[in-house]
C-alpha cells in the first residue's frame, strides 16, 4: 500500500533532518552544575548557546533569570531550574538555540488545535528542558532532561522555516516539551516565518513572566494553554509550579488578539470534582469569553502516575456537560476517537459544523468562516 501525503511529509521532514528524541517565588541558587557527562562535546555545543533575553545582573557574578516566575538567582556555572539556561560568567545563555531534539509533522488537530486551519499539517520542533515538573507528563523524556544527554539536530530559525516552506506546511509550532524555556528560538522562527506567510503556534503550560509573553504575542498566530487545574494545591504538588501565572498568560492570549485553545487534562481523582469543571468553565467565561475552545482529554496513566486508571468515558461525558451548561460554546473531549464531541457544532443552530474521528476530517459545513446551515458566524482561523 502506498504512503499517504501526511506519511510521506513526515518521512521527508525525518530525513533531511534526523529523527529527534521521543517526542512563584524566587530561587536562589537553584539548579545544578553543567552535567560533564553528556553526550554532546563543549565545542560543538557552543553553537547553541546564546546570550539570553531575559534576566539581569546582579552582585558577584550571579543573574537572575526573568524569564519565568521561578526567577532563578544563579551563581557562575550554576542551571536554572528549566537546565537550560546557565550563568556563564555573569551572563545568562540560554544553551538550545537552534538545538533540536525533537522534530515531526503533525496534524495541526493533534496539538489540539479545532479552530486553526483545520486539516492541515503543522511543523512541530522542541528543544529539552522545561520550567515545571508534571508527574503525568507525556514528554518527560525531552522535559526532565538536560540538552546533553539528548541527540539535537542543529536547526536554526532559516533553515526551520525553509523547511517548512519545501514541504507546502502553512504552521510552525513550539510544543511537545515546553516552548516558553527556549524562547528566544521560538520568537527569532516566528519572525522568519511570518515574512514567508507562515503561522507560527506555541503550546504551553503558561508559566512566563509578561514580557517575554508580550515579545511572542507580536509575532504568534495561536496559542494553545494547559490549564492543568483550577487548585493552586494541584499545581504545587502534582506540577511543581503555580496557577496564577497561567491565569494572567490566557487573559494576556486573549487579550492580545491571538487565536486561543485551552486543553484540561482530567485526571480521575486529582483534578475531575464537579466543583473544578465549574470553576474552570465560569473562569473561561468570565475572562476570556464563551468562544474560547475548551479541550477535556483523556489521561492515560504515564510516567510518575501510573497508579491511577484511564479517566472514565463517564467522567469526560460530565466534565463536557458542565462546561456547555455553564456557557461554553466550544467543548471539545480528547484522547476518545469516535466520540461526538469530537466535532465542532453551530453554536446558533446546534448543527454539525465540523466532523471530526481522531485527527481525520469528515463532512465540512463551514462556509468562508460561517455556518451553512444558518450563516452564524464561527470564531477561528479557518483560512
Amino acid at each position: 500500500m502506498g504512503m499517504t501525503r501526511r506519511e510521506m511529509l513526515k518521512a521527508g521532514a525525518l530525513t533531511v533532518l534526523g529523527a529527534g528524541a521521543v517526542g512563584g517565588a524566587v530561587t536562589r541558587i537553584v539548579g545544578t552544575r553543567s552535567p560533564s557527562a553528556g553526550r554532546t562535546k563543549e565545542s560543538e555545543a557552543d553553537k547553541w548557546t546564546r546570550e539570553a533575553s531575559y534576566y539581569e545582573r546582579l552582585e558577584e557574578g550571579e543573574v537572575r533569570c526573568l524569564l519565568c516566575p521561578t526567577a532563578c538567582e544563579l551563581a557562575p556555572g550554576i542551571r536554572g531550574a528549566c537546565r537550560v539556561r546557565e550563568n556563564q560568567g555573569g551572563v545568562l545563555k540560554t544553551l538550545v538555540y537552534g538545538r533540536a531534539a525533537s522534530v515531526d509533522i503533525d496534524p495541526v488537530e493533534k496539538k489540539p488545535f479545532h479552530h486553526l486551519l483545520p486539516g492541515s499539517s503543522t511543523f512541530s520542533f522542541s528543544t529539552a528542558g522545561c520550567n515545571m515538573s508534571c508527574r503525568n507528563c507525556h514528554n518527560w523524556q525531552l522535559a526532565q532532561s538536560p540538552p546533553e544527554r539528548l541527540p539535537a539536530r542543529d536547526l536554526q530559525p532559516r533553515a526551520l522555516v525553509d523547511a517548512a516552506r519545501l514541504r507546502h506546511i502553512p504552521i510552525i509550532t513550539g510544543t511537545y516539551a515546553e516552548p516558553l524555556v527556549y524562547a528566544e528560538y521560538l520568537l527569532d522562527v516566528a519572525r522568519l516565518g511570518n515574512e514567508h506567510g507562515l503561522l507560527s503556534t506555541m503550546v504551553t503550560a503558561g508559566r512566563v513572566e509578561r514580557r517575554p509573553l508580550l515579545d511572542l504575542c507580536r509575532e504568534l498566530k495561536a496559542v494553545k494553554v494547559d490549564l492543568k487545574s483550577m487548585s493552586e494545591e494541584f499545581y504545587r504538588t502534582n506540577c511543581g509550579g503555580n496557577l496564577g501565572p497561567v491565569l494572567d498568560t490566557i487573559r494576556t492570549v486573549k487579550e492580545q488578539g491571538l487565536w486561543l485553545e485551552i486543553v484540561y487534562l482530567v485526571i480521575p481523582t486529582l483534578n475531575d470534582g464537579d466543583s473544578e469543571i465549574k470553576r474552570a468553565s465560569r473562569w473561561l467565561l468570565e475572562n476570556v469569553g464563551p468562544d474560547v475552545p475548551l479541550h477535556f482529554n483523556r489521561f492515560h496513566p504515564h510516567h510518575r502516575l501510573r497508579n491511577l486508571p484511564p479517566t472514565p468515558y463517564e467522567t469526560m461525558d460530565r466534565c463536557h456537560g458542565i462546561a456547555r451548561s455553564e456557557g461554553v460554546n466550544f467543548v471539545y473531549t480528547g484522547n476518545l476517537p469516535g466520540h461526538p464531541a469530537e466535532s465542532t457544532y453551530c453554536p446558533g443552530c446546534g448543527e454539525l459544523v465540523l466532523q471530526r474521528r481522531g485527527y481525520q476530517l469528515g463532512e465540512n459545513h463551514i462556509q468562508n468562516g460561517n455556518c451553512a446551515w444558518c450563516a452564524e458566524e464561527l470564531p477561528g482561523l479557518w483560512s
